[in-house]
């Protein structure tokens, strides 16, 4: 079924999920308003409507969640090294004959995310670009955050889009101006993901610890939607007492970012 909707869908979603998360263990399974976090994910994913959504799960337990919502979830090799190549494994499990057009990748933590940066993302791919990404004006109290990534971007006219020129953890660029934090949400083109999973980690990458640098380095090209917010990531007790409260469905739809 995957493999026909996939001769006519804009992309293919694939949400990486784990249980090993040392800050918040068992986080895919977090509550959420009566929901586990993933199937939050796996709700906004689906709510994006660009395509197939399915949950690369490195254990069974997170597998059973989506299945049990009505969802598709493939599990994956529990030892890969990133999220990347655990998508890389989805797909290929799923799409053996390569229909998809895009992949996109969402992080599983990220119960809050807006469908529209969903498609902002996938739309700065363009014709063009090998990847896609987004990023949204940093907060004053982010902008010498090392946690917080800085994209560097060149905007394109209307300043909708653009193509990044580099990504950090330090406060740049330098000057007069608006920092952009970067979302780490990507499209991909079937041939770029192929190509980014099989080279080997790049020094930027290694040094900056942001895996995005490696696709730089290697000359390919990363694109950057400019949306209106950053979406809750979920790291810590916090952010998931954050998360129930954006999403309790008793304070209404205005609740919601």
């Amino acid at each position: 079924m995957i493999s026909q909707n996939l001769e006519t869908a804009p992309a293919l979603i694939i949400i990486p999920a784990r249980m090993a998360s040392t800050r918040l263990p068992g986080k895919p399974l977090a509550d959420i308003c009566g929901l586990p976090m993933i199937v939050q994910v796996w709700k906004r994913a689906m709510e994006a409507n660009i395509g197939p959504v399915v949950v690369a799960a490195a254990e069974a337990e997170i597998a059973e969640v989506i299945t049990r919502a009505g969802g598709q979830a493939i599990l994956t090799d529990p030892d890969h090294p990133s999220g990347s190549d655990r998508v890389y494994e989805a797909w290929q499990k799923v799409d053996p004959q390569a229909k998809a057009r895009a992949i996109v990748n969402i992080q599983g933590d990220l119960p809050v995310l807006e469908p529209e940066t969903i498609k902002a993302t996938l739309a700065a791919l363009g014709d063009t670009m090998d990847i896609s990404t987004a990023a949204a004006h940093a907060a004053r109290d982010e902008e010498d955050n090392p946690n917080v990534v800085k994209a560097i971007v060149a905007w394109g006219p209307g300043g909708a889009f653009g193509r990044a020129l580099y990504f950090t953890r330090a406060r740049a660029p330098s000057g007069d101006g608006p920092l952009f934090h970067h979302i780490g949400l990507y499209a991909y083109r079937p041939e770029a993901l192929r190509r980014f999973i099989s080279l080997a980690p790049s020094q930027l990458e290694l040094r900056e610890r942001l895996e995005q640098l490696r696709a730089l380095e290697a000359g390919m090209s990363i694109g950057v939607a400019r949306v209106d917010s950053v979406p809750l990531g979920v790291d810590t007790p916090a952010d998931l007492a954050r998360a129930r409260a954006l999403l309790d469905p008793s304070k209404g739809p205005d609740n919601f970012p």
